[in-house]
């Protein structure tokens, strides 16, 4: 499964230098993932009233490997990796063009009422693959 998302660089996304500030990556890749899931046709508000289920990021690895600039326009991949029970693990790039910007994998599982995990709900599972 892939998804793409497309943002552009706004000035508050930069630091003094002119340049994305590095935690802004992970802002850019939520919004990719939070797209994505939506265009599953999972409402993420109606799963949690329902069945108290929600998502957390467990581990993010990133990479940074050229900086993105004040107006540039980026694409965030996403692609799965591996899904199990109750964790799922995604790669989430961003490219400006042919240039990749930013390499991360996610670590992402379900967490329950209580806080603790939980399987990753049916239909999450079953439109995943």
């Amino acid at each position: 499964m892939s998804h793409t998302f497309g943002l552009r660089v706004y000035y508050e996304d930069t630091d003094l230098a002119g340049i994305v500030y590095y935690a802004n990556y992970l802002r850019f890749i939520e919004r990719a993932r939070s797209e994505w899931v939506r265009e599953l046709g999972i409402d993420q508000v109606r799963l949690k009233a329902e069945s108290g289920t929600v998502f957390a990021v467990r581990r993010i690895e990133a990479d940074y490997l050229m900086p993105a600039r004040f107006d540039d326009e980026l694409v965030v991949r996403t692609e799965t990796e591996a899904v199990t029970g109750a964790r799922l693990v995604l790669r989430q790039t961003v490219w400006r063009g042919p240039d990749l910007l930013f390499d991360a994998h996610v670590t992402l599982i379900a967490l329950g009422e209580t806080g603790h995990a939980t399987r990753l709900p049916a239909v999450f599972r079953r439109e995943i693959h």
